[in-house]
């Protein structure tokens, strides 16, 4: 394989012009340019892009890190990063972490050890605040709100949007009211939750054990949901779910039950993917793809230096079929 010393043979230069070449350098004459990009195509020279960004101290690689890649919410963010990583010749590497802390600690090694440039996070086991601790590694973004300074973060208002959605159930008549979580243990899990407590608390109600239901994520998930809320003692009327694809599957078997799901129970999603406006699933719209967007932003901006950001996206309340409002009934 051709290197450099026989680029500037064939050109009849000097090493140091062609590296200057090579590296977009305003300061060399046009003729010798062209001599120079002449010899490259002569001798097929391919340039190895992993040792100039190393000696350029980058890696031109961005880590994402997500508990699954097989789930509409975090697909959903992964695609907006996506598309603006490669409309900067960006390249991408994914951490599916199944919330273990131990491979999302392997991710920040790789940030460290400087195989990637920075980490996305879509979501994580790990506390905020243990992950801030290796940002002298380079930007770690979140894909969630976070009270720390200084990072970067992207997010809906999950605490206002989370109220609303039990303000509209209360507004359909429900007061016992089940939260269904995929983890209790997040920062922002305990946001929702304490915001669960207050309203339920504002409507004079009492909170079953059993109405604080963890560990929904799937299809699967939401079809097992449906067949333990029917083996409650105290059943809740209404159900707030932190996601579509446990709706959907909640609904579903409830309609192979012959259950109509709409008053009694009702249920109210988060996310608003085409599969919950296909089966009419009231939900929180959350604009997943301008998330991954934005986080990526804001990962360019600390690479140049930037100061950290919180930003804050739109939501919005989707009612369907799955809840009715009193004046509709």
């Amino acid at each position: 394989m051709p290197n450099i010393r026989d680029i500037a043979k064939r050109a009849g230069v000097s090493v140091t012009t062609v590296s200057r070449v090579m590296n977009d350098h305003p300061y060399v004459k046009e003729e010798k340019r062209e001599r120079v990009l002449s010899a490259m195509k002569e001798l097929k020279y391919t340039r190895n892009i992993q040792a100039v960004h190393l000696a350029k101290g980058y890696s031109n690689m961005l880590g994402i890190v997500l508990p699954t890649i097989d789930h509409s919410y975090f697909s959903g963010i992964v695609t907006g990063i996506a598309e603006k990583a490669q409309e900067c010749g960006m390249h991408f590497a994914l951490f599916q972490t199944g919330y273990d802390p131990l491979k999302e600690k392997e991710a920040l090694m790789s940030l460290k050890e400087q195989r990637v440039d920075g980490l996305i996070f879509c979501s994580n086991a790990l506390s905020d605040r243990d992950i801030l601790k290796w940002q002298e590694s380079g930007p770690i973004i979140f894909c969630h709100p976070t009270p720390h300074d200084p990072c970067s973060s992207v997010s809906i208002a999950h605490d206002q949007a989370f109220k609303e959605a039990l303000e509209h159930l209360a507004a359909c008549g429900h007061e016992r009211i089940a939260i269904v979580l995929a983890r209790t243990e997040g920062e922002n899990s305990q946001v929702r939750i304490q915001t669960y407590q207050e309203m339920m608390r504002s409507l004079g109600q009492d909170i079953d054990d059993e109405w604080v239901i963890e560990g929904k994520l799937t299809i699967f998930d939401g079809k097992q949901l449906f067949t333990e809320w029917k083996e409650m003692k105290n059943r809740p009327t209404a159900l707030l779910i932190t996601n579509d694809d446990v709706s959907a599957g909640f609904l579903l078997e409830a309609q192979r039950h012959q259950i109509n799901v709409g008053e009694s129970p009702a249920i109210l999603g988060f996310q608003n993917d085409q599969l919950s406006e296909a089966l009419g699933i009231s939900s929180i719209d959350i604009p997943l793809k301008q998330m991954g967007q934005e986080a990526f932003d804001l990962f360019k901006q600390a690479l140049q230096g930037e100061a950290p950001e919180k930003r804050v996206l739109s939501y919005r309340l989707v009612e369907r079929t799955t809840t009715i409002l009193k004046n509709n009934r």
